[in-house]
């Protein structure tokens, strides 16, 4: 199979965003008196987004009667200062760019909100992302398959040469979900035997492989 089009989820794959999510976390816990998390315990929470991110950092999930306002308050810092050690990871700019010489068509679809999901793309990646899609109203967050949906419509993709990239089992359930083979990222937020575990059959432990990996499938369809 020789792919044409990549779609990268973003926390976790492309960037490392896991130290801005803790301080917001954190600061949402405190703010209405309940205890910290560590950085670890946020790095397993993440995943489904902002709100599936506090119920389970928050003692008693959405019953919790202060979990609307300790949202509010996540929320709003987070938008605050979701830059402030956020980065990509090393190698990925190299890849993006490798990636578009190559003439791939390049996009990102996060459970992130859709405005912060574009901010944070046109901050870190510049031109490099063609298209980048959050949650948004009539657009479900991942593992419904409607922002990988909307990516391939956008890029005027056909879904059977694309392929999906992250670092999550609700990666791995997007892309199945959407009809994509998925490929798994082990720098990310999940450990290589939870992405196996989850079902990722091709994984790479840094951006490089993800080259090495489609010059292979290239190869391999005598492209």
């Amino acid at each position: 199979m020789k792919y044409r089009t990549i779609l990268f989820d973003l926390d976790g794959t492309l960037l490392n965003t896991l130290d801005d999510l803790h301080a917001a976390c954190n600061y949402a816990l405190a703010a209405v008196g309940e205890p910290l998390r560590s950085r670890e315990e946020v790095r397993r929470f993440v995943g489904n987004g902002i709100g599936m991110l506090l119920e389970r950092a928050i003692p008693g999930g959405t019953a919790n009667p202060r979990y609307e306002e300790a949202l509010d308050l996540l929320q709003r810092y987070y938008c605050a200062y979701d830059r402030v050690k956020t980065a990509p990871y090393e190698g990925v700019l190299p890849l993006l760019d490798a990636l578009t010489e190559r003439g791939y068509r390049l996009g990102v679809v996060s459970n992130k909100p859709d405005g912060p999901v574009k901010n944070l793309c046109r901050a870190c990646f510049g031109d490099r992302i063609a298209v980048a899609i959050g949650e948004r109203a009539g657009i479900r967050r991942k593992p419904a398959p409607d922002t990988v949906l909307e990516a391939l419509r956008a890029l005027g993709a056909d879904p059977a040469s694309a392929l999906y990239v992250g670092d999550s089992e609700v990666d791995l359930a997007t892309a199945r979900n959407a009809g994509l083979p998925c490929l798994s990222v082990t720098w990310g937020f999940r450990d290589r035997d939870v992405l196996i575990a989850a079902g990722a059959t091709a994984l790479v432990d840094n951006p490089q492989e993800v080259l090495a990996f489609l010059k292979e499938k290239e190869g391999s369809c005598g492209c």
